[in-house]
This record gives C-alpha cells, sequence and structure tokens, in this order.
C-alpha cells in the first residue's frame, strides 16, 4: 500500500513531467525578438496584423515559434535596452518599426538578422547597402516616407489656401529628418508658400510645439511621419482640437481618432495599399474649413 503522502508526492512528480517538457520544447523554438517603438495603445493592431500574418504562414505562437514582445514608450533608451537584452537572449531574428529604431538595433548586433517592417529610405539612412543587395544582417520593408511629405504639403495648402506660413514638426532625433526638411522646403519653393519649422522630440516639446507654431503666425500645422509622433496620436490631435489649429497628419490612424486629414501608408495593410489619406469632416466642421471637393472625391474615406 502506497501512503496518502506518497501517493500525493507520485502525482505531483508526475505532473510536473509535462510541464518540463513543455519548457523544454518551448525552449528550442525559433525567438522572434518584437522591438515596440511605442506602447500596446498605439501599436497593438500593428503587432496583431504581424502576429496575423505569421500564423497565415504557418507560424503559430507556442507551437513552432516564440515571440517576444517588448515595448520601448516612446524611448530611445529603452530601445537600446531592449535591443541589448535580445542579445543577451540570443534570439533568432530582431523585428523592428522605422529607421531609427532599426539603427539602434544594428548597433547593438551585427549578426543576428534584423528584419524592419517600415522604415524610410533604408538606404539613405544607412541601413542598407541598396535594396536588391542589402548586404550585412539588416533587410526589410522600406516605404515612402520622406517622398510623401512633398504631397501632404502640397494637399494641405490646398486644405488651407492663402499665404500664411505652414508650421511643419519635425523630430530632430529621426535620422531622416534632414531628407524631410529638404523635401519640404523644395515643395515650398514650388507653391510659393512660407513654412516654418518646429521641432519636437519629447513629449513636453510636442506640447510648446503648437505655442511656439502659433506665435509664428502659422494658419496650418504639417505633422510629418515619425515613429515617436505615431506614438503621440492621442497627445497631437487633442493639442490641435484645443488650439483650433487645422493639422495634417501622416496616417490614417490620426483621422481616426479625430483628426483633420491624413495622408499616408497603412500600417496595417501596407503590402497591399501603399497610399491612403482619409478625411474628418467632422473636425473640418469644427474648425470651419470647407473640404474642396478635388480633395473629397480622390480621398479613400471620407469620416463624418
Amino acid at each position: 500500500m502506497i501512503a496518502r503522502r506518497e501517493l500525493l508526492a507520485l502525482f505531483g512528480t508526475a505532473a510536473a513531467w509535462p510541464l518540463a517538457a513543455r519548457a523544454q520544447q518551448m525552449a528550442n523554438l525559433p525567438a522572434v525578438g518584437f522591438l515596440g517603438a511605442g506602447s500596446p495603445a498605439t501599436a497593438d493592431v500593428w503587432l496583431s496584423a504581424f502576429m496575423s500574418r505569421l500564423r497565415e504562414l504557418g507560424w503559430i505562437e507556442g507551437r513552432n515559434i516564440n515571440v517576444d514582445v517588448r515595448w520601448a514608450e516612446g524611448r530611445n533608451d529603452r530601445s537600446a535596452e531592449i535591443a541589448a537584452e535580445f542579445v543577451r537572449l540570443k534570439v533568432d531574428v530582431i523585428v523592428t518599426y522605422s529607421s531609427e529604431h532599426t539603427q539602434i538595433a544594428k548597433q547593438a548586433t551585427s549578426t543576428i538578422p534584423i528584419v524592419f517592417a517600415l522604415a524610410a529610405d533604408p538606404v539613405g539612412s544607412g541601413l542598407v547597402a541598396n535594396l536588391a543587395r542589402p548586404g550585412g544582417n539588416v533587410t526589410g520593408v522600406g516605404l515612402l516616407g520622406s517622398e510623401l511629405e512633398t504631397k501632404r504639403l502640397e494637399l494641405l495648402h490646398q486644405l488651407v489656401p492663402g499665404t500664411t506660413p505652414i508650421g511643419v514638426l519635425v523630430n530632430p532625433t529621426n535620422p531622416a529628418a534632414d531628407l524631410q526638411l529638404r523635401e519640404l522646403q523644395g515643395a515650398a519653393g514650388v507653391i510659393k508658400r512660407q513654412i516654418d519649422i518646429v521641432r519636437a522630440s519629447t513629449a513636453f516639446d510636442i506640447e510648446t510645439a503648437f505655442e511656439i507654431a502659433a506665435q509664428k503666425g502659422a494658419g496650418a500645422l504639417l505633422v510629418v511621419q515619425d515613429p515617436f509622433y505615431n506614438s503621440r496620436r492621442e497627445q497631437l490631435v487633442a493639442l490641435a482640437a484645443h488650439h483650433k489649429q487645422p493639422v495634417f497628419y501622416p496616417l490614417r490612424e490620426f483621422a481616426e481618432i479625430g483628426g483633420l486629414v491624413s495622408y499616408g501608408h497603412n500600417l496595417v495593410d501596407e503590402y497591399r495599399q501603399m497610399g491612403v489619406y482619409d478625411i474628418n469632416l467632422k473636425t473640418a466642421k469644427t474648425l470651419g474649413l470647407t473640404i474642396p471637393q478635388s480633395l473629397l472625391s480622390t480621398a479613400d474615406e471620407v469620416i463624418e
């Protein structure tokens, strides 16, 4: 006869076997380190799209792959910590977002493959040698970022015509900032409209940027494509409403939460739909703007 205490111990040992086996199995799976520049609140929909695509390709989390998701909350120092941690854990691949955070990961390792999801001008920013043969340990999907700034400025000029200056919000820590400014200054010369550059790389900077733009007499504001600004969508849209300022944004996610108008990439479905812009008529009415029919007729979606 087996005593009750011994029986319980035997069952406890038996139960531990599958758990130990499971842990060993998980440890042997390929590991992906996902370096999210923002937070779950601002970027979870893009992570969901990434995970969905993995499943479509047969990669199931916990079954034949591990995905370690870390969020930098818009902080570059945190991104560097996460990249270093992924190197220490010896993940098989690091997934990043934007040129800026890919550069951070690249500084952490020259051997672990790095795949960037969305990076503007990957050649010009030094991420890859060229598009056909990236070389090194970095590859991914580039996007038209700085090139679209010209189109955004042209559309904003149509939306808010006149001679008042247009403020341009730029993140000076973004490797693509100089290219963005060159594109915009060239476009400003074409439309013969003055642009005033306002720089912001922190949440506090964004608060003061709207005040600075107003002091400079800006009749509208253009927010350039930038991962930090993407993570501060709610703050930017709220400040635009508070200052009653027409603001043009780079992503539809801004328009979806009350932003006036956006032109740019659909980050959830970037491979199938690269150029999208959306107009929020409710916000336009609040600002007393009449959207030109030429813009309404070409918008992918009008939000009422």
